[in-house]
């Protein structure tokens, strides 16, 4: 945790009570004393220093500094097929640690339909692994992460308008070109399921501009 987080509600008078899962990292890794200062963040707000000035065996208080903005997105959109409920977890918060703010989960013919009855897409449980990822990469900003369980709709009548001005790259190992390296160019990135998009689907991203690509 390089970032301790906060919710805005939790914030009175430029001072926050923490317990839980918080409490107990910054006393057991951080090893915090009273007085000692930590890098904190407001959920889609600034950030700043949080020192501590009480702290017990279940929880401390902390007065906060508020002093810079955000760290600027990753220019990148994410587009990923629906991966199995225990890899979605940590990929969410990877992806969200690299800085990538919107992220769109798909259906694919390969996506086992299970997933998608998992606990782990409900909107609760993909806005912690967000956090954790904001945590791990010193970010306030929460993603915009949206679901789409029809394939053809999402690709063909809404994703064709929204590429404007966008490098639109299909990540797939038997891509046509390999990925391009020192790009300048915002980013729609799109990756499949285990064992990759079938035909059609790739020939459906291939029709509204997308490249085919291989990471080798």
């Amino acid at each position: 945790m390089n970032l301790i987080l906060l919710e805005p509600h939790e914030i009175s008078e430029g001072a926050v009570t923490l317990n839980g899962r918080r409490f107990e990292h910054i006393r057991k890794v951080h090893r915090a004393a009273c007085g000692s200062e930590l890098r904190v963040g407001v959920i889609n707000g600034k950030l700043g220093t949080g020192r501590i000035e009480d702290i017990g065996s279940e929880s401390l208080t902390m007065s906060i500094s508020m002093e810079s903005d955000p760290p600027p997105p990753l220019p990148v959109r994410l587009i990923l097929a629906l991966p199995r409920p225990k890899v979605l977890n940590r990929t969410i918060a990877a992806a969200v640690s690299m800085g990538i703010r919107k992220i769109d989960l798909i259906n694919a013919w390969r996506v086992e339909k299970s997933y998608w009855l998992s606990p782990r897409t409900s909107q609760q449980n993909l806005r912690l692994q967000a956090i954790l990822g904001l945590e791990q990469g010193g970010d306030t900003i929460l993603p915009v992460i949206r679901m789409h369980r029809l394939f053809v709709p999402f690709v063909r009548e809404e994703l064709a308008h929204e590429l404007v001005g966008w490098l639109t790259l299909l990540a797939d190992p038997k891509g046509d070109s390999q990925f391009p390296q020192n790009t300048t160019s915002p980013v729609v990135l799109a990756i499949g399921p285990e064992g990759g998009f079938i035909q059609r689907e790739i020939d459906s991203f291939r029709e509204i501009g997308f490249h085919h690509v291989s990471v080798g």
